[in-house]
């Protein structure tokens, strides 16, 4: 059962985990990453290790910057080392890293981020069982808990160009959901 997860970055590419990291919550599965400023009582090596060991999947997000990070490298061979679940998010035409050459990565450009995103929830859906989505509601500001739309529904969505449709249960005002990251849209 994947329950949490370690984002493995450059500091280049802080946004795009930051992103991740949200979409990541929407699903309810919670993250690590070495560059978050929690547990500042600990270093640095010491927030890496707990991620990676309290985590039940990795996820590098490989960059051309992160290809050349020795800390992204790094975390990866500790990750490696642990025997983890690695999925890989990879720059469309970036190499990956020796240690994980031989996975299949989700490729990505920068400007369709949220197609990888959708992918890779979608790749842990069948993984493991989502049930809940937390949705912040772009009205009231009120955040809630429902039922993850089934898999059905959203490919359905997906094909359609739409988006998913959801009411807030404290403004009951109509929400859509982008399919892929199951956020609020404007």
């Amino acid at each position: 059962m994947i329950t949490k997860i370690y984002i493995s970055h450059c500091e280049q590419d802080e946004p795009l985990a930051q992103e991740l990291a949200r979409t990541l919550w929407t699903v309810e599965l919670e993250s690590f990453s070495s560059m978050y400023r929690k547990a500042r009582i600990l270093s640095l090596a010491e927030r890496i290790r707990f991620g990676i060991r309290q985590s039940d999947c990795i996820i590098p997000i490989i960059t051309q910057e992160g290809m050349l990070s020795p800390e992204v490298n790094q975390e990866i061979g500790l990750a490696v080392g642990a025997d983890q679940l690695i999925i890989p998010l990879a720059e469309a035409g970036v190499e990956l890293p020796i240690l994980i050459h031989h996975l299949q990565p989700i490729n990505f450009y920068p400007e369709n981020y949220e197609d990888a995103l959708g992918k890779l929830i979608q790749n842990i859906r069948q993984l493991t069982k989502l049930d809940w989505l937390k949705i912040k509601c772009p009205y009231c500001g009120e955040e809630m808990t429902q039922y993850i739309t089934p898999e059905e529904e959203v490919e359905r969505a997906l094909l359609a160009g739409k988006h998913l449709e959801t009411i807030c249960s404290y403004c009951q005002r109509n929400i859509y959901l982008d399919p892929r990251t199951f956020r609020p849209t404007p």
